[in-house]
């Protein structure tokens, strides 16, 4: 894949894209770690894209394999910053949408 073709933004996902070689952890939103510049995805067989908003919040990823994408995250804020909402998109599942109070803790998923 190209780097051009790696930065493209889905149309949902305006802000800044920065990419990672993975992430930590299993609490939303995820920590993503060891960042790569975007020249360096050519040589890159997988690779996690990734949004900030103008805060440097988490917006959303897609975790990229072979070109296509795998694993998908969007999540929303609070106004205080704590997580509300978040879509997980996984290749033949189903859509899982999880809301949080303003704590940041799980209420039910949609």
């Amino acid at each position: 894949m190209s780097a051009e073709a790696a930065s493209a933004a889905p149309p949902e996902m305006p802000g800044e894209c920065r990419f990672y070689i993975t992430y930590t952890g299993v609490k939303m939103p995820f920590r993503l770690v060891e960042p790569i510049p975007e020249a360096q995805l050519t040589h890159r067989n997988t690779f996690i894209r990734a949004w900030f908003d103008a805060a440097g919040q988490l917006t959303g990823f897609d975790k990229m394999v072979y070109g296509e994408v795998e694993l998908a995250h969007r999540y929303s804020y609070h106004g205080n910053g704590a997580l509300k909402r978040a879509e997980v998109r996984m290749v033949d599942e189903d859509t899982v949408v999880v809301a949080f109070d303003e704590a940041g803790s799980p209420i039910r998923p949609e």
